[in-house]
């Protein structure tokens, strides 16, 4: 194997998971490899702590992981080294877009997802860490996205067509990771980050090597260095395969 990649940075849902919220065996023995080998394999993920962790379990790994798009870094599994919060005053400006238009929202606080049917207005009295919208009216997205990019201090991406996720400017996966090769000893150059999302694009664009999933949203796969097969294909697998052991894979994109 090359020692050129050192860490493999993962986003979770439509990346590592398939469509079933599974990782498949295939994938599971190419990752034991990668981590046989000296790799360290990093969840980086939308996902909060608590969402994530059962998987990390799953795979044995006890290195740093990155949730909630960057606004938390850990250590290593229940060891917290970062978050950053998010202006309170910017989450109730939000929350009364998503009563305006009727949106459904979501919120993450460091104690737990809140939602339209959990919310229980108590927004200065918490710690927030990301605030999202799902909706499949394309216009009314679009309008909501020009009123938050109108608002500032924001960093907006999605995890999925119909969403937007909101963190606080200058939070990202990539920050993460930057993190997390701090932690670590290494540099960006050494990592692989692979996603299928606008949440995954800044790590994409600033990793050593940016890979985007065969099932990876247009733009994602535009900005991305390689293109694998899709997460219902095991394209992490041919991650592992092609560019950390520098071998040929066969799996269908």
């Amino acid at each position: 194997m090359t020692a050129k990649y050192r860490l493999l940075a993962l986003d979770m849902d439509g990346t590592l998971l398939n469509d079933e919220q599974i990782i498949t065996p295939i994938t599971v023995k190419w990752l034991q490899k990668a981590v046989d080998a000296g790799v360290h394999v990093c969840l980086s993920t939308g996902r909060a702590f608590t969402s994530a962790f059962p998987y990390a379990e799953q795979l044995g790994l006890e290195t740093p992981m990155i949730t909630v798009n960057g606004s938390e870094v850990w250590r290593a599994p229940h060891e917290i080294y970062r978050r950053s919060l998010m202006d309170p005053m910017l989450v109730q400006q939000m929350y009364g877009l998503a009563k305006e238009d009727d949106i459904w929202f979501w919120a993450y606080s460091t104690e737990k997802v809140h939602k339209q049917d959990n919310w229980d207005g108590d927004v200065t009295g918490r710690e927030w860490l990301k605030f999202g919208y799902h909706t499949e009216d394309d216009e009314l997205r679009h309008k909501l996205l020009l009123r938050l990019q109108d608002m500032g201090g924001l960093e907006i991406t999605n995890s999925s067509p119909h969403n937007l996720e909101i963190n606080p400017l200058g939070v990202n996966k990539a920050t993460g990771i930057k993190e997390v090769c701090k932690l670590l000893g290494l540099e960006m150059s050494q990592v692989i980050a692979v996603g299928d999302s606008l949440n995954d694009l800044a790590a994409i664009q600033q990793a050593g090597l940016g890979v985007a999933m065969g099932n990876a949203q247009k733009t994602v796969k535009q900005e991305a260095d390689a293109v694998v097969a899709s997460n219902n294909n095991d394209g992490i697998a041919e991650v592992i395969q092609k560019y950390i052991f520098n071998e040929n894979a066969s799996f269908a994109k």
